[in-house]
């Protein structure tokens, strides 16, 4: 009996450490739309202003190094135009 139950112990670890080793892989995805990597497409970016709500005045934008060049955001991945707009909006507060 000692045999056996040293034997599924073996198996056990084994699969558990096989287990383990996909965790990584797992919890990757989340990390990256925490970090602001929403694609363009699922925001429904577009380079153009949406009335007065564009990038430029909105909480999530970063801007890059003049007033008129592109910048980051913080939701959406790739560059964004100071003049865009998404769905993702959010006015700045005073």
């Amino acid at each position: 009996m000692s045999l056996k139950s040293s034997s599924t112990t073996r198996r056990t670890v084994i699969l558990s450490a096989a287990g383990l080793s996909t965790l990584p892989f797992l919890v990757q995805p989340k990390r990256a739309e925490a970090a602001g990597a929403m694609a363009q497409s699922v925001a429904k970016y577009q380079a153009m202003p949406k009335g007065n709500a564009q990038c430029s005045k909105c909480n999530y934008f970063l801007p890059g190094a003049t007033p008129t060049a592109t910048g980051q955001c913080k939701v959406v991945a790739g560059a964004i135009s100071p003049n865009g707009w998404c769905q993702m909006f959010a006015a700045k507060h005073g």
